[in-house]
């Protein structure tokens, strides 16, 4: 693996940014501000956005196995994700294990879908 400490690092930012980015669109009580559907098409936006970028900085600084990093990066970030969810998201919330993959868990299988597409792009041109 390229740099392990960058993966881990980019992993929790991967996690964090949307976490923060969605407090202000729930009241302290824990209810949605918007509408949920709109909350939900931000926090994809914001999600995609800061995984690309992440993607980016962390491709830059591989210089071979492309696919074996893009494999390894999507499923680290993957893991990193559910289990930062379980400990923080899932104690805040009421959300049943089956609710949250349903509602949000699923969609973090955009890490490991996109990182392999970059390292079988990157594959591609070298």
């Amino acid at each position: 693996m390229h740099s392990i400490k960058s993966a881990l690092i980019y992993g929790f930012l991967v996690w964090l940014i949307p976490f923060v980015a969605a407090v202000p669109f729930y009241s302290p009580e824990g209810e949605p501000l918007i509408d949920i559907f709109f909350f939900k098409t931000i926090m994809m936006i914001v999600g995609f956005l800061t995984g690309a970028y992440f993607l980016l900085r962390y491709f830059k600084g591989v210089t071979a196995d492309y696919v074996r990093e893009g494999v390894m990066i999507g499923l680290i970030w993957l893991v990193m994700n559910w289990a930062l969810d379980f400990a923080v998201l899932l104690q805040m919330s009421d959300m049943t294990i089956g609710a949250y993959f349903t509602e949000i868990g699923l969609r973090y299988l955009t890490m490991p879908i996109f990182s392999i597409a970059i390292g079988l792009a990157l594959a591609k041109k070298a």
